[in-house]
C-alpha cells in the first residue's frame, strides 16, 4: 500500500523552466495549496468511505449513470485487410474496439448542473496532470459570477493508461476530487485515440444532467482562456445552434503514416473533412450540445475528436463559426514574434492554445494587473 502523503509529494513535483522567479513562487504555492488540502483531508479522515463530504452515497451517484459495465468484444472482420495490417499496434487496437461506445463512470457529479449556469467550462485532462488542473482552478477557470452570470468548471478524464499509474494516481485523483468536486471520470483508457470517447460521454452526461446550462466552453488543459471575453462575445451571438472556434474548412485527411493524425483510406476515403473547430477550445450553446449527443449516435467513432464533432455538426446541417480570437494553434507562426509575449494582445484573445504552465501563470498575472492597453491589436 502506498503512503498517500508521500505519493502526493512525489507526483506533484513538477519541473518548470519559467524565466521569472515570481512565477516559480506562485506556481509552487499552487502545488503546496493542493498538498495541504489533501493532507488536511487525510488527517480528518484517512479511511475509505462510501459517503462523500456532502453526505451523498457515492455508489448511488454512480448508479445514476445508466452504464455499470462494458462487455464489448473485438471486431475481427477487419484483421485480414491490408490497410489494417499496416497500422501500428495502438491504432489497430482502436480499430478493433471503436464500436465500443459506452463505459461506466468512476467519478460522477450530477449535482454540478443543479443551478442555472450561464457558462460551463469543460476541460479535457489526464490523470497525471494534477498541476494543470490546479492552475486552471486558480486562474482563468475558477468558478465565479460575472455580472450575475454563474460560471462553473468540470474536468473530463479516463482511466490511467499505464498499469504502474493506475493505483497511485487513481487514489490521488479521488483525494483531489474529494476536495474540489469537479472531476468527471469514465472507465476507458486515457489515450489519444480515446479522446472521441471523452466527447461522446461528456455529451451524454451533459444531456442527462445539465438542462440549466446556457453555454459550454470546451477545451484542453494547456490553453489560456479569457472568460470575460467569452461572456462578452455571447451577448452578441445567437442563442441557438452556436458553435464557434478556430474552424478549419476543406481540411484534408493526412495520409502520411508517420504523422500523429494519419488516417488510412480504409477508415475514411473522402478527400476532405467537413468544417470543424480545433479542439483546443470552442464554445457552443447548451441546446446544441444536446443535439450533438443525439447526432453522435448515428456517426461512427473517429480517431480525431475535433473532426468527429465536425461530422456530427454536418449531420445536423449546422456550420461552425470561425472566430479569429480563438487561437488553437498558438498565436502566430513566428515563434520569436513579440506578440507571443504581449499581454495586451492576449487580453484581446478568447483562447490561446499550447501554453506551458509557467507561461500561463505569467500571462494571467500580467493581464489581471492594472494593465493599460493604449494600442488596439488587430486579431490575426
Amino acid at each position: 500500500l502506498i503512503n498517500p502523503r508521500t505519493a502526493v509529494r512525489s507526483f506533484l513535483c513538477v519541473k518548470t523552466n519559467a524565466g521569472s522567479s515570481s512565477v516559480h513562487v506562485y506556481y509552487r504555492s499552487l502545488k503546496r495549496g493542493l498538498l495541504s488540502k489533501i493532507e488536511h483531508l487525510l488527517g480528518t479522515d484517512g479511511k475509505d468511505s462510501d459517503v462523500d463530504s456532502a453526505g451523498k452515497n457515492v455508489k448511488e451517484v454512480l448508479r445514476a449513470w445508466d452504464i455499470t459495465a462494458s462487455k464489448c468484444l473485438a471486431n475481427r472482420s477487419v484483421i485480414n485487410t491490408k490497410w489494417f495490417q499496416a497500422l501500428e499496434p495502438k491504432f489497430q487496437h482502436y480499430v478493433l474496439y471503436r464500436h465500443c461506445r459506452v463505459f461506466p463512470m468512476i467519478i460522477n457529479h450530477p449535482e454540478k448542473c443543479e443551478e442555472d449556469i450561464h457558462l460551463l467550462i469543460v476541460i479535457k485532462s489526464i490523470i497525471t496532470q494534477h498541476d494543470r488542473r490546479e492552475l486552471i482552478r486558480k486562474t482563468w477557470g475558477k468558478e465565479q459570477e460575472i455580472d450575475g452570470k454563474k460560471v462553473k468548471t468540470v474536468f473530463l478524464l479516463g482511466a490511467a493508461s499505464k498499469e504502474e499509474e493506475m493505483v497511485n494516481h487513481q487514489k490521488l485523483l479521488e483525494y483531489e476530487d474529494h476536495i474540489f468536486k469537479d472531476i468527471l471520470q469514465w472507465d476507458f483508457l486515457d489515450s489519444f485515440y480515446n479522446l472521441t470517447l471523452k466527447e461522446t460521454h461528456f455529451l451524454k452526461w451533459f444531456s442527462k444532467y445539465c438542462r440549466n446550462v446556457q453555454y459550454v466552453f470546451k477545451g484542453d488543459d494547456d490553453v489560456f482562456v479569457n472568460i470575460p471575453n467569452i461572456i462578452e462575445y455571447l451577448k452578441e451571438s445567437p442563442t441557438e445552434n452556436l458553435f464557434a472556434g478556430d474552424v478549419m474548412f476543406m481540411a484534408r485527411p493526412i495520409r502520411k503514416k508517420t504523422n500523429k493524425y494519419y488516417i488510412p483510406r480504409g477508415l475514411y476515403n473522402k478527400s476532405h473533412y467537413p468544417p470543424y473547430a480545433g479542439g483546443g477550445g470552442f464554445v457552443m450553446d447548451g441546446s446544441l450540445a444536446r443535439k450533438l449527443f443525439e447526432a453522435s449516435k448515428g456517426v461512427e467513432l473517429y480517431p480525431i475528436d475535433d473532426v468527429f464533432l465536425g461530422m456530427c455538426l454536418a449531420r445536423l446541417r449546422i456550420k461552425p463559426v470561425k472566430h479569429h480570437a480563438f487561437k488553437t494553434f498558438g498565436l502566430v507562426r513566428d515563434k520569436k514574434s513579440r506578440l507571443n509575449k504581449e499581454p495586451c494582445f492576449f487580453k484581446s484573445m478568447i483562447v490561446v492554445h499550447k501554453l506551458l504552465p509557467p507561461d500561463l501563470v505569467k500571462m494571467w498575472k500580467r493581464i489581471n494587473s492594472k494593465l493599460v492597453c493604449t494600442q488596439k491589436y488587430q486579431v490575426i
